[in-house]
């Protein structure tokens, strides 16, 4: 009796000695969600913005990241080498009108005061001379000349054109004009046509520049060369000082080079060889000797104004000279559709533009048309 007593007495205190650690643990929890809940308040807004992000913020990062990748021309500066010929000048009207962020420098060979090469073509392509003018009568007494620029103008952004005189024999003068541009649209050739200009045009300072250097001076081969070799060199300075490269960026391309596709023009024997084949060793030149520059080489077509219209689509074509799958039929068929293959030049000048952000065309030799006759 007097154990089951005991043993009473035991659980008692068991049972009691239980419920107070039960009761100081459900204190202690308490005093802890306290402390929680004071933390929560002290933190509040700056710990939730910490700690997730909401769908729609992350959704509009990645659109901004994807906005923000890919080619553009926006800050960037494109030099037209031969911007005052016909290519050369609406590659300039179109570059100006569409890339409004753009600086464009038009690199001109001015030869005299009579000549069509020089200011007076780009002056009138880019719409320099769309303002309003006045002129006085002689016979009055206010016989001043005036000009202005109209509002409409305005879209026509010439305030991001800059025109420069340049020799590009002269490897300083190129050197100096392509020191910290982006990149290059080559429109430049000594030829008229498929004619020399010194012969064509019987121009006097062509001709002087044709007999003082007889064993070079040609653009079509030391011009690309001295202009590839300046801006080779830019680009080097550029990365000294620790700016990103092209690839980095992912840029435009450095370099767009305007040639013609063999059955544009008819071959023309000059003293350095064919006429077609000059147009292949500076396509080689810039395949070759300049590594280091990214490149797209556009093969245009026969230029046609009056029969083709503009605003057609382009047509690109891989060159048969970087194929390496094609056969001997393939090539006699390729060849004979393209001595029918025409384009207006407006068009050329729009895919020459954007031969410099398309990725598509990197590295790469197409020709280039809109249609087939």
């Amino acid at each position: 009796m007097k154990q089951s007593t005991n043993d009473n007495r035991a659980m008692q205190l068991l049972a009691s000695s239980a419920e107070e650690e039960a009761e100081r643990l459900r204190k202690e929890a308490e005093v802890i969600r306290e402390q929680a809940r004071q933390l929560e308040e002290a933190l509040g807004d700056n710990r939730r913005s910490s700690s997730y992000q909401r769908d729609d913020d992350i959704t509009t990062a990645v659109v901004e990241k994807e906005e923000g990748e890919g080619c553009s021309l926006k800050n960037k500066k494109v030099l037209v080498v031969g911007a005052n010929g016909r290519l050369g000048s609406m590659v300039c009207r179109y570059l100006l009108r569409n890339n409004p962020e753009t600086e464009v420098v038009a690199a001109v060979h001015y030869v005299g005061e009579a000549s069509t090469r020089g200011y007076g073509r780009l002056s009138y392509e880019v719409g320099a001379e769309d303002g309003r003018g006045q002129i006085g009568a002689a016979w009055s007494e206010e016989r001043d000349a005036t000009f202005m620029y109209t509002d409409e103008m305005a879209s026509y952004n010439l305030r991001n054109l800059r025109v420069i005189d340049v020799e590009l024999l002269d490897p300083v003068q190129c050197m100096t004009i392509t020191e910290d541009c982006d990149s290059v649209i080559w429109c430049a050739t000594d030829f008229n046509g498929n004619k020399p200009r010194a012969v064509s045009g019987l121009d006097i300072a062509f001709l002087f520049r044709a007999v003082a250097a007889p064993t070079k001076g040609r653009v079509e081969i030391e011009g690309i060369q001295n202009i590839l070799g300046g801006l080779k060199n830019g680009k080097r300075n550029k990365r000294w000082r620790n700016e990103n490269n092209d690839q980095q960026n992912r840029g435009p391309v450095s370099f767009v080079l305007i040639s013609s596709a063999p059955d544009a023009l008819d071959d023309f024997v000059t003293p350095f060889g064919d006429f077609i084949a000059l147009k292949r060793d500076g396509e080689r030149i810039l395949r070759e000797q300049f590594p280091s520059i990214s490149y797209t080489i556009l093969q245009m077509a026969k230029y046609d104004e009056n029969f083709v219209d503009e605003g057609l689509d382009v047509k690109f074509e891989e060159a048969i000279e970087s194929r390496s799958s094609i056969n001997d039929d393939q090539i006699t068929g390729r060849k004979k559709n393209e001595r029918n293959r025409r384009i207006n030049r407006r068009d050329a000048a729009r895919a020459a533009c954007n031969a410099l952000t398309d990725e598509n065309l990197f590295e790469k030799t197409v020709q280039v048309y809109t249609v087939e006759r």
